[in-house]
Formats: structure tokens, C-alpha cells, sequence
């Protein structure tokens, strides 16, 4: 399938996903939230795939927002509308069958810092930088930043970043947990690939409810979450890779994981 907005391949179990818009910054248009739709339904699918990493056009932009172009006439009724469906897709980022790790090589901003949020690893270059900058406009993040941002950073420091509208630096991101890893600019996708095929390696079954554990149970009562972990983790019993896994463990062999 050919896409107007982004550039698609895929390489050892692992899809790259670049949003291709780099005369306006990579900015999220409703086009572009279409192509995005579509090539996570495609990858869904997609059984040679494991892990998808996703990245922006160019050197200055991962994504630097939403298209504000697009979004300056909109009326209250029609702008809480897009927000809906933008959230909605980064919903299914979120609870996407398959890892997904968010290679930041530049601006990360507005929508484009809660793409980022969406997805499970953030891997930053080192001049990326980051942020909620809505209140300039006048707005609020509307595409789950108020909600996620908090939850990586802790309330205070998400409320200091979206009402100062100020980015952070990939240090600073790093700092407070914003990302996961910073590397240089020239090695982030590299980074980003390597990360992605350690990843696409191991048992799917167990990658794909260890991410369930993580994003169901957080919004979870503790002693709720612990039973549905042990629920997952019985889940894993049944499974042909935890035989597998266990048996090569005790014949001190590598696995053959079957993802069954």
C-alpha cells in the first residue's frame, strides 16, 4: 500500500515508520492521521512483523505538532471531534498488538510529543527536544497529553511543562522519564533498530502481555493489578514458548521461540 504522508519498509521483523512531511515540520494533518491509521491496521496483519518504529522526515522534525493551519478555524464542536479521533488512534498506538518505539530526531511537540507518548520506548537524538506548548495558542493538549504526560513524569513537572508551554531538552527528557535513552543524532535509528530486533527476538506472547500488564494495570488499584498480572502470568502456561523457554533454560541451550 502506497501512502501520501509517510514512507514504509520493513527489515528483520521490524517495520520503520516515517512521517513524511518535512516542509511543514512532519505536522499531523488529517491526511497524515489517515496514512498513520491505515499502515497500523496493515501492520496489525502483518505476521512478519514484530516491532514497529516510528520517526520523522528529516533532521529537524519528528513530529512538531498538530497542523495549526488546519486547526485555527475549527469551531468548539468540530475541534472536540478531531480530538477524538486523534485520540482514538493513539489509543490503538497504545494498545497495538506489537511493540512500538518512537525514534524522537528532532521536534516533539504538541501532537507529536503525545504520539510519542503513545508509544511503549521513546528513543530521543540528542537535539530533539520536547513538549506541551498548547497554552501559546491559546489551548490545551487535546490528543491524551493531560493524561499521559502525568503518568510518565509525575503530575507536578507535566503541569510545570504544559502551562509554561516551555520544551525540554533530550537531557532533561531523559531526566525525568520522559524517554528512555539519548543518543547522537547521526545513531538514532541505528539505536532505534537495534532496540527494535532485541525486542522482535524474544517470545511475542510474553512481549505482548508484559505490555498489557503494564498499560491495563496502571490504571488499576494495586491489589487489582496484582491479580490480573497473575492471571497473565498463568496465560503464559499454556503457551508453547514457556515450555520451550523453560526447557532450554535447564538444557542450557538458546530457546526457538514458535510465538505459540
Amino acid at each position: 500500500m502506497k501512502y501520501d504522508n509517510l514512507q514504509l519498509s520493513t527489515k528483520n521483523r521490524v517495520a520503520q515508520i516515517v512521517i513524511n512531511r518535512p516542509t511543514a515540520l512532519n505536522a499531523l494533518n488529517p491526511a497524515t492521521l489517515k496514512d498513520l491509521d491505515l499502515a497500523f491496521k496493515a501492520l496489525s496483519e502483518d505476521d512478519n512483523v514484530h516491532v514497529v518504529i516510528l520517526t520523522g522526515a528529516g533532521e529537524k522534525a519528528f513530529v512538531a505538532g498538530g497542523d495549526i493551519s488546519v486547526m485555527q478555524p475549527l469551531d468548539s464542536q468540530t475541534a472536540s471531534r478531531v480530538a477524538r479521533l486523534a485520540q482514538r488512534l493513539f489509543a490503538d498506538i497504545e494498545s497495538f498488538p506489537k511493540t512500538v518505539i518512537a525514534a524522537i530526531n528532532g521536534y516533539a511537540l504538541g501532537g507529536g510529543c503525545e504520539l510519542a507518548l503513545a508509544c511503549d520506548v521513546r528513543i530521543a537524538a540528542e537535539t530533539a527536544r520536547l513538549g506541551q506548548p498548547e497554552i501559546n495558542l491559546g489551548i490545551i493538549p487535546g490528543w491524551g497529553g493531560t493524561q499521559r504526560l502525568p503518568r510518565l513524569v509525575g503530575p507536578g513537572k507535566a503541569k510545570q511543562m504544559m502551562l509554561t508551554g516551555e520544551m525540554v531538552t533530550a537531557a532533561e527528557a531523559l531526566q525525568i522519564g520522559l524517554v528512555e535513552q539519548v543518543v547522537a543524532a547521526d545513531q538514532l535509528l541505528e539505536s532505534a533498530q537495534t532496540l527494535a530486533e532485541k525486542i522482535a527476538s524474544k517470545p511475542q506472547i510474553a512481549v505482548q502481555l508484559i505490555r498489557k500488564a503494564v498499560n491495563n494495570g496502571l490504571d488499576m488499584p494495586l491489589d487489582k493489578a496484582i491479580e490480573y498480572e497473575a492471571d497473565l502470568f498463568g496465560l503464559c502456561f499454556a503457551t508453547e514458548d514457556q515450555k520451550e523457554g523453560m526447557a532450554a533454560f535447564l538444557e542450557k541451550r538458546s530457546a526457538q521461540w514458535k510465538n505459540r
